[in-house]
């Protein structure tokens, strides 16, 4: 059975930094493709990050609102994916979800005060 948990949200300031963490299992996990979606209330699901499986070289995507600010990282001996996000915005606020293919995790919020 697979499980997606992540943790790590809470609440910071304009501009501060926060890490979330992805922790999976009942996959073999470096062999996956990994990804972050947030959503925030009324509006659509939006894809944050990717980083791709051990053998594809872990190449790594960002959406166009984050670039430059988060980074994704993995590392498979602990079956975990990781977003670090700095320089947070208030338009950062939103549920953080970790996703492997149609899988998701509960997700964790994200709220940044301005």
């Amino acid at each position: 059975q697979v499980q997606l948990v992540e943790s790590g949200g809470g609440v910071v300031q304009d501009g501060g930094s926060l890490r979330l963490s992805c922790v999976a299992s009942g996959f073999n996990f470096s062999e996956y493709a990994m990804r972050w979606y947030r959503q925030a209330p009324g509006k659509e699901r939006e894809f944050v990050a990717a980083i791709g499986s051990m053998i594809s070289g872990e190449t790594v995507y960002y959406g166009d609102s984050v670039k430059g600010r988060f980074t994704i990282s993995r590392n498979n001996a602990k079956a975990t994916v990781y977003l670090k996000m700095n320089s947070l915005k208030h338009e950062d606020t939103a549920i953080y979800i970790c996703k492997r293919n149609v899988d998701d995790g509960q997700g964790t919020q994200v709220t940044v005060s301005s």
